[in-house]
């Protein structure tokens, strides 16, 4: 199905709310025009990062839970403790890997940019449903959060960020959004950046093609008897008390652009100040990170997290 264009913002409307000192409201989105030659031109992995590599950080089904620290090369010992930023990767809930040529990119990308980044694994459908994987990322946060990895690593625990893009930018904005509270403890994190994710799983705005592999992630034979549906979507979970968003999206890809309209909806209704940005096309998830919309990343995780 193709999904609508983008309700973009016009150079006067951005003009009134500069004068106005407020922000976008509703879907309002800031249109942007990707310029990608090959992934691989974009995403290219830093030799001058340090990465270390499957480090266990927690334990499931008799299996260790596994990610990868990418250090920033840079980083003075006596600077303190700075944000760490947590990395989702893609997938479709079933496939994927942390270390898979795009997604070290993202986290030697992070880290070079002065972020200790931490690129994660977690357990993948149909095997594990939902909410094995969810459950898998929220015990990397508090792994991350722990004394012994804040002092090893010179992360601040009340400074988490994390990046996802499609599968992984669900469960980045489900970290975002999932509980309620301060965004310094537990498994809350303090800002998200989020590429391409599926919103709404409960069978709204979804491609034929993808909604197998969505009732597969839920465990689940149709929409209309899933228990799971609501709980696995963001859209659903946004309250007053989440941190602030990066949302982007293109306009024909696979997840359909209504899903982030409703949801960054959602986010400016209870007030959660929230960066909307869509491309024309159908790039979709870390396809979308040339220079301009990874300068854009880091200007949002400079601003939140400080």
């Amino acid at each position: 199905m193709r999904a609508p264009r983008p309700r973009a913002v016009t150079a006067l409307a951005l003009l009134a709310l500069v004068l106005a000192g407020c922000a976008p409201t509703g879907s309002d989105a800031s249109p942007i025009e990707p310029q990608i030659d090959a992934v691989g031109t974009d995403l290219a992995t830093d030799p001058d990062v340090e990465v270390l590599a499957d480090l266990e950080y927690g334990a499931a089904d008799g299996a260790p839970l596994l990610l990868d620290a990418c250090l920033p090369p840079d980083r003075d010992p006596d600077a303190g403790p700075g944000p760490g930023i947590l990395v989702v990767h893609g997938g479709s809930w079933r496939e994927g890997r942390k270390d898979s040529v795009g997604w070290r990119a993202v986290c030697t990308w992070l880290a070079a940019s002065g972020y200790p980044a931490f690129s994660v694994d977690y357990r993948l459908a149909p095997r594990h449903p939902f909410p094995a994987g969810f459950e898998d990322v929220q015990a990397a946060v508090r792994w991350l959060r722990a004394d012994a990895q804040a002092e090893r690593f010179g992360i601040d625990p009340t400074r988490i960020g994390v990046f996802g893009g499609s599968a992984g930018g669900n469960l980045a904005a489900l970290l975002g959004t999932a509980g309620r509270g301060d965004l310094d403890t537990g498994v809350r994190v303090a800002a998200v950046a989020e590429l391409s994710g599926p919103m709404d799983l409960t069978g709204v705005a979804v491609t034929d093609d993808f909604v197998p592999l969505q009732l597969e992630y839920l465990g689940c034979t149709s929409f209309a008897s899933c228990a799971t549906a609501r709980p696995a979507s963001p859209t659903y979970q946004v309250d007053a008390s989440d941190p602030p968003f990066f949302v982007a999206h293109s306009t024909t890809e696979k997840i359909p652009l209504p899903q982030a309209d409703r949801f960054v909806e959602r986010l400016r209704a209870a007030g959660i100040d929230v960066e909307y940005l869509v491309a024309d096309g159908t790039l979709h998830s870390i396809a979308l990170l040339d220079d301009d919309l990874k300068a854009r990343v880091l200007a949002f995780f400079a601003r939140t997290l400080g």
